[in-house]
C-alpha cells in the first residue's frame, strides 16, 4: 500500500478528461509520429512516455475515460458537505456511497465528523480505481461501472458524487420494462439508481448536467424521481465551476 509520502503524489492525479487530444492521432500538437511529419510534433515525447507507461488495456481505458474524467474542485466538494450539515443530515456514522468516485476527492475532503462512516466508492477506470484504493485504504473501492456493481437497495444513508454527464444511456438489468426509460441518459440514471440504494430518510447529493432539470424530453424522469424522493434543494453552478 502507498505510504503517506506516496499518497501526496497520487492525490494530484487529475485523469484524462482535460487531455483527450493525447489519444487523437490526428491532433497536430500530439500527433503520434505519423510518417508524413518531417519533424516530431510539439508533444511527441510526452505522448511517447504515456504510451510506454500504460499497457494497451490501460491506454484504451484511459482513452474511453476522457468523456467523463473531470474531477470536482475542492471548493464545490466542501460546499456540498456544508450543505448536508445545513439541511440537518445527522447520519454521519452511517453508510456512504460514491458511485463515480474518480480518485476519491469526496472521501478526501469529508469532514472529520463523518470519518466513522463506512465508505463505498465505485470507479470504472482501472488506473483511477487503483489510485483511490491506495489513497483511501479503509474504504471499499470497487473497480467497475455503477451499472455492474451489486449493491443492496435501501442500504446507504448518503450517496454523494459528481456523476457522469452525457446524452447516452446505460444497460442495467435492474431497470427493465417500464423502468428502462430511466437508463436513457447517464446522469439521470445515476439519480434513479442512487435513490434505489439509499434508505428512507437518506440523501442523494449529486452534481449533474443542467438537463436533469431543464430537459423537456426527460420530464417523466423527473416525475418518477419525485415519486420516490423529495427535492430538498438545487443550486445552479456557474459555467466556471
Amino acid at each position: 500500500l502507498a505510504t503517506p509520502e506516496e499518497q501526496k503524489i497520487l492525490v494530484g492525479y487529475v485523469g484524462w478528461g482535460a487531455f483527450p487530444q493525447v489519444f487523437d492521432h490526428k491532433n497536430q500538437y500530439w500527433q503520434q509520429g505519423v510518417s508524413w511529419v518531417r519533424e516530431k510534433p510539439p508533444f511527441f515525447e510526452e505522448w511517447e512516455e504515456v504510451k510506454d507507461l500504460l499497457s494497451e488495456d490501460e491506454w484504451n481505458a484511459a482513452s474511453r475515460s476522457t468523456v467523463n474524467a473531470h474531477y470536482t474542485s475542492p471548493t464545490v466538494i466542501r460546499a456540498m458537505w456544508d450543505a448536508l450539515d445545513q439541511m440537518g443530515f445527522d447520519r454521519k456514522d452511517g453508510n456512504i456511497l460514491e458511485p463515480a468516485a474518480g480518485v476519491g476527492h469526496f472521501f478526501g475532503l469529508m469532514p472529520d465528523e463523518y470519518k466513522a462512516s463506512k465508505r463505498v466508492g465505485i470507479e470504472l477506470d482501472d488506473t483511477t480505481a487503483a489510485i483511490a484504493k491506495h489513497l483511501y485504504q479503509n474504504a471499499d473501492i470497487r473497480n467497475a461501472g455503477f451499472e455492474n456493481t451489486p449493491l443492496p437497495d435501501g442500504f446507504f444513508d448518503l450517496a454523494i458524487s459528481n456523476v457522469p454527464f452525457g446524452n447516452y444511456g446505460v444497460v442495467d438489468k435492474e431497470f427493465k420494462g417500464r423502468d428502462r426509460f430511466l437508463t436513457e441518459s447517464i446522469h439521470n440514471y445515476f439519480f434513479a439508481k442512487g435513490l434505489r440504494k439509499v434508505k428512507p430518510g437518506g440523501v442523494v447529493a449529486f452534481i449533474t448536467s443542467r438537463y436533469t432539470l431543464d430537459s423537456t424530453t426527460h420530464a417523466r424522469v423527473r416525475e418518477r424521481l419525485a415519486e420516490q424522493a423529495d427535492l430538498v434543494g438545487a443550486i445552479r453552478l456557474p459555467n466556471t465551476a
